[in-house]
Order: C-alpha cells, then structure tokens, then sequence
C-alpha cells in the first residue's frame, strides 16, 4: 500500500496503532521468552540478551532492512544510534513502573554478566566511532571489515555469557526456586513449551510487520512535518521503536527477572550495530563510514549513559529520587541535556 496517497491524519494514525501492537506483543512475548529460558534452563541474563534482544529490536530490522534497499540510511542510522540511548533510558522506566519503592533496580540487577554485556556494548559503539573514520571506499565483498569485527564481537559476547551462566547455575538455581515463589499469580506464561513457542513466532511477526510500518509512516511524517532525518529518528522513531523495550522491560521487573529486564536493554543494545552489517550487505555501500556528527553524538551519549548504569551496578547505591535509583536520575538528566545538544547540532 502507499502511504503517499494518505492523508497526514492517516498516516498518524497507522503510526500511533503501530506502536500499540508493538508494545502489546512486547509483554506476550516476555512471558513467552520467561517460560522458554525457564524451560531449558539458559538463565534470566542470557535469555534477555538473545531472545529478548533480537525480538524486541525486530522493528530496527525491518526499519534498516528497508532503508538498505532504497539506499536512505538518514532515519534508520539515526534509529539505530539514537535507539542506543533512547533504550537506556528505557532502565529509567523499568527503575520507576517495574520495581518501584523497594529499591533501585541496579542494586537488584547487577550480575557479572550484565557488566560483561555492558562492556560488550561499550566495545562494538568504539568501533562504530572509529569505523567512522574509515574512506566509504573500503568495502571487500560488500562490507567492510570493522563491520564483521562489530558481529564477531558481539557473537563472541553471547559466548562468553552463555559460559558465564553455566557457571553460575548452581549459585542461581536456588535464588530461581525463590524468585518463582514470589511472583505474582498472573504474570507468568500460562500454557505449555510449545504455546509459548508459538506466542514467540507470532509476536515477533507481528513487531516486524509493525516495524515496517512504523519507518514507512515515519518518513512520510518526518519530511511533512520538516523534521530533520536525524531528529526525527534519533528520538521519535527510536521512541516508537523502543516500545518493545519498555513494554518487555516491565513485564520482567514485575516478574522479578530484574536480571532479563537490564540485559534486554544491553544485549538489544549491542545487536543495533550489528544492523550495520545487514544494510551493507543489502545495500553493497559502507554505511558506517557515510555516518553525520550527529550520529557521532548520539553513538557517544549511548555509551555515557550505559557507563552510569555500570557505575551503578558496582556501587550497589539504595538511594532513590523519586522513586529511582541515583543512576536512573543521572541518566535521566544526562539524556536530556544531551537532546538539547542533538537540537543545537542537528
């Protein structure tokens, strides 16, 4: 269908039930994923790096997959390293709707292999920085190599962390015993291995689908209203695309899988550049290379604010300011300093 013959209110519209799938099918698919990772016992931490990661990020596919084929990577690279940041803010919400007044949600998720993920993140958004600085000419069988430096990075992560929760399996197995005792009695999934399989497939359909629509309306949205590409896809678009974030986010702290609900953050993090890849590959360009100042900015926010949860996490602070932990504030604050600075640059 072409959005071009709609109308603006049209378009809006499709955008705004966009992300009402989205973030509906983001709690369908948390507890769907919870009964997954319970059933073959692959942890909380790891469980929201793979599955929720890749799912919940579903949407920056189908937005970087279609941007690749039309060559007009300005929204959907901003999407990318404006959703960085953007969904470390999302902690911000976690900390205040999904663990509340009873303590700070890095004092209750702060495992080592969080910290390696966050590290991971730190890593592979360097390179980015670096990947920068590279000629657009340096491409070898359509990509670059920084590029495939970025996924093994990144696969190499997964690793190290699916070794790390073995390790602690025996520590953490009574701590899950105890943590399913005091769950609420209508959170977790209700059906077999095989439903919440199926309640996977179907809401990851359903988010890639939505995610489609969401970049396709967006830029309609964007060039209509004069909004900058970058503008618009570091913060509306990345808003509306980190909706499965928030909404997974949630659902896991009210859980109490503190742990899955910081590391979907993190690992969704760390899998938005290996995007780059993919639209390199579709495209035949380097995409890394052709990046704006503003997308170094963003790139370079998303790694102060992920440094100030990791902070947190050591620290184990119990302080809270309304009703979040002093990590969250500070995230808060540093990200919105740092929109007032994407405006005056963008």
């Amino acid at each position: 269908m072409d959005f071009h013959v709609l109308s603006s209110i049209s378009i809006l519209f499709i955008f705004l039930s966009c992300t009402v799938i989205i973030w509906i099918a983001g709690v369908k698919i948390t507890r769907a994923v919870d009964a997954i990772t319970t059933h073959f016992k692959l942890g909380e931490a790891f469980g929201g790096m793979v599955f929720l990661a890749i799912v919940t990020n579903l949407p920056e596919i189908a937005i970087t997959t279609v941007a690749a084929y039309h060559h007009d990577y300005d929204i959907a690279v901003s999407n990318l390293l404006g959703g960085v940041a953007i969904q470390t803010v999302v902690l911000v919400l976690i900390d205040v709707f999904g663990v509340g007044r009873s303590a700070p949600l890095t004092l209750k998720g702060h495992s080592r292999i969080l910290i390696l993920e966050g590290v991971a993140l730190i890593m592979i958004l360097t390179l980015v920085m670096m990947a920068k600085q590279f000629p657009a000419q340096l491409v070898f069988f359509r990509t670059t190599p920084i590029e495939w430096l970025i996924l093994i990075i990144w696969l190499g992560s997964v690793y190290s962390i699916s070794r790390l929760a073995k390790s602690e399996e025996t520590v953490l197995e009574q701590r899950q015993i105890r943590l399913s005792k005091l769950r609420h009695p209508k959170s977790p999934f209700l059906g077999g291995i095989q439903s919440a399989m199926l309640v996977l497939a179907v809401g990851a359909v359903l988010t890639l689908g939505a995610g489609w629509a969401l970049e396709y309306s967006g830029e309609i949205l964007s060039k209509r209203w004069h909004i900058s590409g970058v503008l618009f896809g570091g913060t509306i678009l990345a808003l509306a695309t980190a909706l499965p974030e928030i909404s997974t986010g949630i659902a896991s702290a009210k859980m109490r899988d503190y742990n899955m609900a910081v590391s979907d953050i993190f690992g969704g993090n760390a899998f938005l550049p290996v995007l780059f890849l993919v639209a390199s590959i579709i495209s035949g360009e380097a995409v890394i290379p052709t990046l704006s100042n503003s997308d170094m900015y963003l790139t370079g926010l998303g790694i102060i604010l992920t440094c100030i949860y990791m902070v947190g996490m050591v620290l184990h602070a119990r302080r809270q300011v309304f009703q979040m932990g002093i990590d969250s504030f500070c995230v808060l604050l540093t990200y919105l300093m740092g929109l007032i600075g994407l405006w005056a640059i963008a």
